[in-house]
């Protein structure tokens, strides 16, 4: 089953990124951004499909059945990777949203993550080197010095050189104030690394000549907690060698549910020599140049792997044929629930792109606006999308594979038909880059209840313009779940509240979400269907917002339930330490 999207869904896609709020203004801020005209992005898309279908699309299967190996201490990729990987960095693919003065295209986030969207619904395996390698550049460019921006950034955003995000340690996930790894400084200036980090996604491979290793670890005498972490930058081998590897190891290569192509390794730090990036103790805060990066690719996958399910789901409806009274039988399209199914999936999909591509519009005016009060607004809106666009990112991957294998019944179940790879490797995407709940609590206690909701306010505000061009019922639907979501955040808010916002941070996070995915509903029920594309999305988001109200006001229930709702917990034995 092909992979690559038909012609119409890449007309959506450029429908989709002309419908983004902030997108006038931000083509009006450059020229480099002024040449993302809709034409321009539409080539771009064409293209990137056929560097899928031609190169991503055999890659998939291959690497999803046979994995990468570890040999004499090395990740080797199956075949074909090389191939791949070798075609995306000639085709220019990694320089799109890099800035023009270190070799990039300076194109808008968006158009770089509607490509990715695309190679993400081929072989999402793949696309994990992509992101490290894009969101490393920005790291570097934002905090690196002279001297290390000079060796690094044109051959990172070249894809001549790869790189890697390394936070996690084996009792240190989520919780990084505890990560032990050390930092000893050099006469030279350098450091000297010391510690083991896990989970660290294409920690090693054969595609690239040198990684760059992104970490965090601790400097002598530093306090405890986030504040003692500082931030480096160490090289896998010399650059004059290009094969000893000095103080870098990989300890070992997971077995994972899915994502098979993209090695995940355990890594040994031995004395390994780095820079420091930015200020000492600032690691953290600074290493979320990167993090915002990563979280807005990993909503982009789920963009990518939800779309890819969807059309194999909706091709399968229209030619398998069961039931019905008639000689033959009709096609399971026919079947009111297979219609309900498929409506569910295509305005999931539909909302999830709309909100990625105004969250990434958003983080490009926040890097480049050039009137301070308007920069601090699309800053705190992008803060406040930002854990939920990663969340319903991840939910809307795994959600609709899992609605295409109920389409396919039986057969989705088998390896003959992809939608059981989707599902495997969708479920990694709530976790990737911090948990449902790690993004609850940060959007409950960080956006909400230490910031005041400055971007609650501002999304708001957007939303109620929004809703106010609805037609009935769905202005009606949209408002009512705008004020569930208003009133929720009013009584998590006081400090004294501290324990009942930690019990509802999730379901709040889910209403916020909601609230997000009607707002871009409502932006496309108003598009004027002059065309096959805005015909469908106007009709998705007028799906979507069929009784948003009602499913607002349960989530509104449960994010105010307050932590009494959890009071049976301490009558259950097994789970005694919650008394």
């Amino acid at each position: 089953m092909r992979a690559a999207p038909p012609a119409a869904d890449i007309e959506i896609i450029v429908a989709q990124f002309e419908a983004a709020a902030g997108l006038d203004r931000l083509r009006a801020l450059n020229a480099a951004f002024g040449q993302a005209t809709a034409e321009t992005v539409e080539a771009i898309l064409r293209e990137a499909s056929r560097l899928a279908e031609a190169y991503l699309e055999p890659l998939n299967e291959k690497a999803d059945s046979e994995g990468c190996r570890l040999s004499q201490g090395r990740v080797q990729t199956v075949a074909g990777h090389k191939e791949a990987w070798a075609a995306y960095v000639e085709g220019g693919w990694s320089t799109l949203d890099q800035p023009e003065a270190e070799g990039g295209q300076g194109l808008p986030r968006a158009v770089s993550l509607a490509v990715q969207a695309l190679l993400d619904r081929a072989c999402p395996a793949f696309g994990m080197l992509c992101v490290a390698q894009r969101s490393a550049a920005r790291l570097i460019g934002a905090y690196g010095d002279e001297a290390t921006r000079t060796e690094w950034l044109g051959k990172l955003i070249s894809g001549e050189w790869g790189a890697t995000i390394c936070i996690s340690e084996s009792d240190a996930g989520s919780d990084v104030g505890r990560i032990r790894t050390r930092a000893e400084p050099l006469s030279n200036g350098e450091w000297e690394i010391t510690g083991e980090k896990c989970w660290i996604s294409y920690g090693d491979h054969d595609l690239t000549s040198r990684i760059g290793h992104c970490l965090l670890a601790r400097t002598p005498g530093s306090p405890p907690g986030v504040r003692g972490l500082s931030l480096f930058l160490v090289a896998d081998r010399p650059e004059t060698t290009g094969t000893d590897v000095t103080g870098v190891k990989v300890s070992r290569l997971e077995h994972k549910m899915g994502l098979h192509g993209s090695p995940t390794c355990v890594l040994q730090f031995d004395r390994a020599v780095g820079r420091m990036l930015g200020q000492e103790g600032r690691g953290l805060a600074q290493m979320f140049v990167m993090i915002t990066n990563m979280r807005l690719s990993v909503a982009t996958q789920g963009v990518g792997i939800a779309s890819a399910a969807n059309d194999v789901a909706i091709a399968y409806a229209k030619e398998r044929r069961q039931g019905g009274s008639g000689p033959v039988a009709k096609r399971i399209v026919e079947h009111p629930d297979i219609q309900r199914q498929l409506l569910e999936s295509i305005a999931r999909v539909e909302t999830l792109r709309g909100l990625v591509m105004t969250a990434a519009v958003q983080a490009d005016l926040a890097d480049h606006e050039t009137d301070p009060d308007a920069r601090t607004e699309a800053l705190a809106l992008m803060q406040w999308l930002l854990p939920i666009v990663k969340t319903v990112g991840g939910e809307a991957a795994c959600e609709t594979a899992d609605i295409a294998i109920q389409v396919l019944g039986g057969a989705g179940y088998t390896g003959e038909w992809p939608v059981e790879q989707y599902f495997r490797d969708a479920r990694v995407l709530t976790i990737f880059e911090g948990t449902t709940g790690i993004q609850a609590l940060d959007l409950v206690e960080r956006r909400l209840r230490r910031d005041g909701g400055p971007g609650l306010a501002i999304f708001l505000t957007q939303a109620r313009k929004a809703a106010a061009l609805c037609p009935e019922p769905q202005r009606r639907s949209l408002e009512s779940c705008l004020d569930s979501l208003q009133r929720a955040a009013g009584y998590l808010s006081p400090d004294d509240r501290q324990a009942d916002a930690e019990a509802g941070a999730t379901a709040f996070l889910h209403l916020a979400a909601l609230a997000a995915l009607g707002w871009i509903a409502a932006r496309l029920t108003v598009l004027e269907p002059i065309n096959e594309a805005q015909r469908t999305l106007s009709a998705a988001g007028r799906y979507w917002l069929q009784g948003l109200d009602h499913r607002a006001a349960s989530l509104f229930e449960a994010a105010t339930a307050g932590v009494s709702s959890l009071a049976a917990a301490a009558e259950i034995s097994v789970l005694e330490c919650c008394a």
